[in-house]
């Protein structure tokens, strides 16, 4: 229950910050209502560090099930843990979604078109080709998984105090060179939990959730973090 505490803490935290900042970009009467790309990316990148800071003594902080699996995959995380940290993960996204629906519900209100206040909750493609949507986020995902591992394994633990700032700098850099096409979901509970808060709660205004889409920033993280794992494994293998 501890770690599920914990994954559930921390991915709330993420997506507290993360969907958080795109409300206050792209909602209206916002004071950073339009204030762009390099807001947003910035702040998911910060919404990433922080709950790596608070949680990762205590879980690992992987807030993301693509993460989840691949530590399984390379053996840092046992298989019998996994029910559990994708518990926490998906509660903690939900309960963020809400808190993020709770802090601008005057400015959903006061915002016209209902396709920016889904984007605060999940991603949608800026062009909608689901075969390059899908290997977008497979490629994005597969830099985050690869990266990460890598930070881990050259700054063990993961309590380090530089290892969270290094992974908020690499979500950072994933969003400005990847994130355009798909909106870098790069993680099944950061898209799924807060679409299904979008389709459930009073969103005033709301229009339809996506669900024709949202089994690719599901299915495709789970793809380029299984290949970004296997190729780590291959690139320690050939030492």
């Amino acid at each position: 229950m501890r770690l599920v505490l914990a994954e559930a803490v921390g991915t709330m935290l993420l997506i507290v910050l993360g969907d958080g900042v795109v409300a206050a970009v792209l909602l209206a009467k916002s004071k950073a209502e339009k204030s762009g790309w390099i807001v947003i990316t910035t702040g998911w990148a910060l919404a990433v560090a922080v709950p790596v800071y608070a949680v990762g003594r205590i879980s690992g902080a992987h807030l993301n099930p693509a993460i989840t699996f691949a530590f399984a995959l390379v053996g840092k995380t046992p298989w019998r843990q996994v029910p559990f940290y994708l518990l926490g993960q998906f509660v903690g996204a939900f309960a963020g979604a809400v808190l993020v629906w709770l802090s601008y519900l005057d400015h959903y209100a006061a915002t016209d078109d209902p396709a920016l206040k889904l984007l605060t909750f999940a991603t949608m493609p800026a062009i909608r080709r689901l075969p390059f949507n899908f290997l977008t986020e497979v490629i994005g995902t597969f830099v985050l998984v690869f990266g990460v591992l890598a930070i881990v394994a050259n700054e063990a633990p993961v309590r380090s105090g530089l290892t969270p700032l290094l992974i908020g700098f690499l979500v950072w850099a994933i969003g400005l060179s990847l994130g355009g096409p798909t909106g870098y979901a790069i993680n099944p509970a950061r898209d799924l939990a807060p679409r299904i808060a979008h389709a459930v709660l009073p969103v005033a205004g709301k229009g339809h959730s996506g669900w024709s889409y949202s089994w690719v920033p599901v299915v495709a993280p789970l793809v380029g973090g299984v290949i970004g794992a296997a190729a780590y494994v291959a690139m320690l293998a050939g030492r």
